[in-house]
C-alpha cells in the first residue's frame, strides 16, 4: 500500500514519447485481452483499492491545489471515483451481454435470423479532464472506458498539478501499464495527444479548448464526446420556498468556490420578492459562515491568479449593486460567495460565465419575460434550476432545454454518480456517468444469423426479381397506416374491434392483462355469490 505522502514536483511527460505511449495502448487493445470481462473487472478492482489506498495523497493533493477541504474532497472526488467502480463492478455482465432484438424492432418473418446487438469497444480512447474536480472528472470517465474494455490515455489539468502527479503515480503503478498511460503537461503536450489517432476522445473542460478539440477531431473523423458549460440560469417565482431557495442557490455557490460547472450564473426572480430573497442570503450566509468565509475551513480558492483575475474582471465590471459579500484576496486566491444585483441583461455578470463564488440577481415581471431572457443568454445551458409551483416549474422545464435540471434545488440532477449527465448543443456532446459510462465507449454492433436451411425464405431477393414473390412478401409484412393524409386517425371498423376486442388497452399485451383482470374479477365474484349461497 502507498504510505508516502510526498508528492512530487509537477514534471511534463517528454514530447518525444507520447507517440509511443499512444501506440502501446493501441496494441494492446488489438490483442483483443481487454475484452474479456475477467480483465476488466480486475482493473476495475484494482481502481478501487488504489483509490482507497492513495486517498491520503489525494486528499493532500486537493488541499495544495485548490485548498479544498477534505470534507469535499471525499464526496465529490475519492469517494465518487470508488462507488463509480463498485456500480460499475456490480453491473458490468449485464451492461456487456448482447440484447436479442425481436419485435417490434425485428418483424416476425425475420425472427429466424437472430438478431442482437453486441457490446463492442469503442479501442483506444483519450480522456482529457479538467482542473475544477481534477480526479472525479479525470477517473469517472476512465471508469467506463474500462468497463466497456477500452484501452486510454489520460492527461490531467496542468492547472492542478499536485493531483496530476499523485494520479500519474497511481495509474502507472496500480493499473496494467500496456492498456493505460498517463500524460502530463500543458498546450504541446496536448497538442502532442491530438496529432495522434483515438478512437474517441473525451473532454472536459471549456466550450472554447471544447471547440479546438472537436475541430481537431473531426479531421480524422474521430468521435468525441465533450462536457462543457453554460451560463446556467436560476428561476424563483412568487410560489417559491424563499428561505430555502436562497440557501440552496448559496449553497451551490459555495461548493468548490463556485467552480462548478452546473451551479447557476444568474437568478431570474419576481421584483416583488427581491428584497426578501437577499435577506435569506444574508441569514444563508451567516449560517454558513458565521466567522466570515475567508475563515472557513471548508471554502476552497480560486485555482490560479489567471481565473481570480477573470472573476475579478466581472466584478470590477459591472453595473450592478453588491447585495452579498464582495470581499477579495489575492495573496490567498480567495473571492467570497458574492451576490450582485444588476439592472440589465447586457451586464457583465449576466453574460459571462463566472465559474466562480458569484452570481447575478435579475429582477423580472413575469415568468414569460424570464424564460425569454434566459433563451436569449443562452439557448442551451448545462443546467437549469426552478424554484416555484408545480406548474411554473413544468413550463420552465417544458419551454428551456437544457443539458439537465432540477427542481427546487441546485444540481441534484448531477449528484448522482449512476445517473446520466451530459450537456446539450453548445453546453456538451454525449452523457455519462452509470451505464451512461458504459455506452459512451461503447459501439452498438447488430448481429443477425441467417440460418443455411432459410434460403428458400428469401429467395426473393435474387435475380431474376419475380413480382409474385414480392407480391406475397408484401402480404406477409406490409402494415397499413391507422391515420389519413392530414395526419388524423382514422376509426374504422379495425379500429373499434381492436379498442372492444383489446378493452382499451395498447397492444397485444395491454389486451391481455385487462382481460386477465377481467376474468380474475369474474372468478372472484362467482367465488363470493357462492359462498353466500
Amino acid at each position: 500500500m502507498a504510505t508516502q505522502f510526498t508528492i512530487p514536483e509537477f514534471e511534463n511527460t517528454s514530447l518525444d514519447i507520447i507517440p509511443a505511449l499512444a501506440s502501446n495502448a493501441r496494441g494492446t487493445f488489438r490483442t483483443h485481452k481487454t475484452k474479456a470481462l475477467k480483465w476488466r473487472l480486475v482493473q476495475l478492482r484494482k481502481l478501487y483499492w488504489a483509490m482507497e489506498d492513495y486517498k491520503e495523497q489525494l486528499l493532500a493533493a486537493l488541499v495544495k491545489d485548490l485548498h479544498k477541504s477534505n470534507f469535499e474532497s471525499l464526496i465529490a472526488e475519492v469517494d465518487w471515483v470508488k462507488n463509480d467502480c463498485l456500480f460499475m463492478i456490480a453491473n458490468l455482465e449485464d451492461f456487456a451481454k448482447d440484447e436479442k432484438l425481436g419485435a417490434p424492432a425485428v418483424p416476425a418473418s425475420f425472427s429466424l435470423m437472430k438478431f442482437r446487438t453486441r457490446k463492442e469497444p469503442l479501442g483506444t480512447v483519450l480522456i482529457i479532464g479538467p482542473y475544477n474536480y481534477p480526479v472525479q472528472l479525470l477517473l469517472a470517465p476512465l471508469v467506463g472506458a474500462i468497463g466497456a474494455g477500452c484501452t486510454a490515455v489520460l492527461k490531467p489539468s496542468e492547472m492542478t498539478p499536485a493531483c496530476a502527479m499523485v494520479v500519474r503515480e497511481l495509474i502507472e503503478k496500480r493499473l496494467d501499464p500496456n492498456a493505460f498511460a498517463v500524460v502530463n503537461g500543458g498546450i504541446p503536450e496536448t497538442n502532442a495527444l491530438m496529432a495522434e489517432k483515438w478512437d474517441k476522445i473525451f473532454f472536459t473542460g471549456s466550450a472554447q479548448v471544447g471547440t479546438i478539440i472537436a475541430k481537431k477531431a473531426a479531421e480524422t473523423l474521430t468521435p468525441v464526446c465533450l462536457e462543457l458549460g453554460g451560463k446556467n440560469p436560476a428561476f424563483v417565482t412568487k410560489n417559491a420556498n424563499l428561505a430555502l431557495a436562497a440557501r440552496r442557490l448559496l449553497w451551490g455557490k459555495t461548493q468548490n468556490a463556485g467552480q462548478v460547472c452546473m451551479s447557476q450564473n444568474y437568478v431570474l426572480i419576481d421584483k416583488d420578492i427581491v428584497p426578501t430573497f437577499i435577506e435569506f442570503l444574508k441569514e444563508s450566509y451567516k449560517d454558513m459562515f458565521p466567522n466570515g468565509a475567508k475563515a472557513s475551513p471548508d471554502l476552497a480558492r480560486i485555482v490560479n491568479p489567471r481565473h481570480f483575475h477573470r472573476i475579478k474582471k466581472m466584478l470590477d465590471e459591472t453595473k450592478g449593486k453588491i447585495v452579498m459579500g464582495g470581499q477579495l484576496d489575492e495573496s490567498e486566491l480567495f473571492i467570497e460567495p458574492t451576490a450582485v444585483l444588476v439592472n440589465s441583461v447586457d451586464d457583465a455578470m449576466m453574460q459571462e460565465e463566472s465559474f466562480g463564488p458569484i452570481f447575478a440577481i435579475y429582477p423580472v415581471h413575469s415568468l414569460d419575460q424570464a424564460l425569454n431572457i434566459a433563451a436569449s443568454i443562452h439557448r442551451t445551458p448545462l443546467s437549469l434550476f426552478s424554484f416555484g409551483s408545480k406548474a411554473e416549474n413544468n413550463r420552465v422545464l417544458n419551454e428551456m432545454t437544457s443539458g439537465g435540471a432540477t427542481l427546487n434545488d441546485t444540481f441534484f440532477h448531477g449528484s448522482v454518480n449512476s445517473v446520466p449527465f451530459g450537456g446539450v448543443g453548445d453546453s456538451g456532446w454525449g452523457a455519462y456517468r452509470g451505464k451512461a459510462s458504459f455506452d459512451v465507449f461503447t459501439h452498438l454492433r447488430t448481429v443477425a444469423e441467417t440460418p443455411s436451411w432459410a434460403d428458400g425464405l428469401i429467395r426473393v431477393r435474387y435475380m431474376p426479381y419475380d413480382w409474385s414473390r414480392l407480391r406475397q412478401l408484401q402480404r406477409l409484412t406490409a402494415k397499413k397506416p391507422n391515420f389519413d393524409r392530414n395526419g388524423a386517425i382514422v376509426k374504422g371498423f379495425g379500429y373499434w374491434t381492436s379498442l372492444l376486442l383489446g378493452l382499451g388497452g395498447k397492444g397485444i399485451k395491454g389486451a391481455f392483462l385487462r382481460w386477465l383482470f377481467v376474468l380474475a374479477s369474474g372468478y372472484a365474484t362467482m367465488f363470493v355469490l357462492e359462498k353466500r349461497a
